[in-house]
């Protein structure tokens, strides 16, 4: 297990670790606004009455552990406020949150999150390709969890890493319902006796999206419900770093073996696609003054219709259009707008080049 620490104020935060404890008395002794985010699966509530058993007569591995288990919805909801009081303490200000929860706690955990300050941006349904059946056929497969996503407040500006999340997606922009298949397969963990090492062990997939989605390298997560390590896996493998809270003995040591066999990415595969006002502004007047293109050049609508000439000060002249790159292709459209680094382009030994061309070799140029 690395372990690295950083300082916050004049506390140390205690980065790449997993503590032992109570997570509301934890996060209380981490400094304040010191977190990026937080991702939290606390326990469900699911009030089971009794054991569970296939149409095969198996007994079925279902989460009646003594974590699972408050005395009333009044306890439980005690419970959450405190906690969740205890995480908003920590976030930074432009820090977020997210919670999954199944239909036995989620809508009480929302109302506790929304009591307590935070401001909900999506809720996201995370709909399993292979659920568990409804062994007694008494009601519908519970086929989905819930989680939500919210910042520190309403002024707060989280993370969201839109085109990197709609690079995952094929180029489409992400939705808020997630197919995504149950943890089971190689990734499931195994205790020494070859039991499931944790009932609610979440898929590596969802932790992917989220930190993908809502962090940025080096950011620090804290999961204050940390179980079999699956955020810190993900979070190592993403070059994020992470804070893990655990008070039970047997998870940690699972969670501690899972992570300290987790290779880190190298540095150029960590990168995601970012937005285009995210990089550095390029006026078309730098491309004329590092004599990319010079005055008098021409300049060609990559839709072959129209022609303008370069001038000294980066404005182009077409007819009796005068203006910059975008004023002078829009009018000669008739559109109300025009992206001019991509409406035009210059002649190279006969070829269409488009002047965004240009302007990338700018940017990285500024960004090497």
């Amino acid at each position: 297990m690395v372990k690295n620490t950083n300082k916050t104020g004049s506390k140390t935060l205690p980065l790449n670790q997993i503590i032992d404890g109570d997570c509301i008395d934890v996060m209380n002794a981490l400094p304040e606004n010191s977190v990026d985010l937080i991702f939290a699966d606390p326990p469900y509530n699911l009030q089971l009455k009794g054991e569970l058993h296939r149409p095969d007569n198996s007994k079925v591995d279902a989460v009646d552990d003594h974590w699972d288990q408050f005395d009333s919805f009044k306890v439980y909801d005690e419970f959450s406020r405190a906690w969740l009081k205890a995480a908003r303490r920590i976030l930074k200000p432009n820090g977020a949150i997210w919670v999954i929860g199944s239909y036995h706690n989620i809508f009480r955990v929302g109302t506790a999150l929304q009591d307590a300050g935070f401001w909900v941006l999506n809720d996201v349904i995370w709909r399993k390709t292979n659920p568990m059946p409804n062994f007694r056929g008494v009601r519908l497969t519970n086929a989905h969890e819930t989680m939500i996503w919210a910042g520190k407040s309403e002024k707060s500006k989280p993370t969201f890493n839109y085109e990197a999340l709609k690079a995952l997606n094929d180029g489409v922009q992400m939705r808020s319902d997630w197919v995504l298949p149950i943890c089971n397969g190689n990734e499931r963990l195994k205790d020494e006796n070859g039991d499931k090492a944790h009932p609610t062990q979440k898929p590596e997939s969802l932790l992917h999206r989220v930190i993908i989605g809502s962090t940025n390298e080096g950011d620090v997560i804290l999961d204050p419900f940390f179980g079999t390590g699956t955020t810190g896996a993900v979070a190592k493998k993403l070059g994020r770093k992470f804070i893990g809270i655990e008070r039970e003995e047997a998870y940690r040591k699972v969670a501690k073996k899972r992570i300290s066999a987790i290779k880190e990415c190298d540095a150029e595969s960590l990168k995601v696609s970012t937005s285009k006002r995210a990089e550095p502004r390029v006026p078309f007047g730098q491309v004329v003054e590092r004599g990319m293109l010079k005055p008098g050049d021409q300049l060609y609508s990559l839709n072959g219709r129209h022609s303008a000439k370069i001038r000294a000060d980066g404005t182009l002249i077409a007819h009796d259009q005068r203006g910059s790159i975008h004023q002078v292709g829009a009018a000669l459209e008739g559109a109300p707008s025009c992206n001019g680094w991509t409406y035009w382009c210059f002649k190279k030994r006969g070829e269409a080049i488009p002047i965004d061309m240009l302007r990338k070799k700018i940017r990285a140029e500024m960004t090497a």
